[in-house]
């Protein structure tokens, strides 16, 4: 069980990784309804909820691909328990 636990978490980092060396940003919308402003006299315009961007780091898709691979190579050295009898 811990050995398939330590092979996801480490499959889960390098498609993270791989993911932050294919994307430029990350644009992440809010939940909150957008702010209401009174616009009768120039109609209705669609209105833009405040949203959040991130921008990972040059190092960052080349570290979590890394460890990805670190630790889905350390879950083959995990102790495998023998089937039951």
């Amino acid at each position: 069980m811990r050995r398939a636990f330590f092979f996801a978490i480490g499959i889960f980092v390098f498609l993270l990784g791989a993911q932050c060396l294919a994307v430029d940003k990350f644009v992440l919308k809010s939940r909150l309804p957008p702010p209401q402003k009174n616009q009768w006299l120039v109609g209705d315009q669609p209105k833009v909820g405040p949203h959040r961007e991130l921008v990972p780091p040059d190092w960052a898709p080349w570290t979590l691909m890394s460890t990805g691979a670190v630790v889905c190579l350390y879950s083959y050295t995990v102790y495998r328990s023998p089937p039951p009898k």
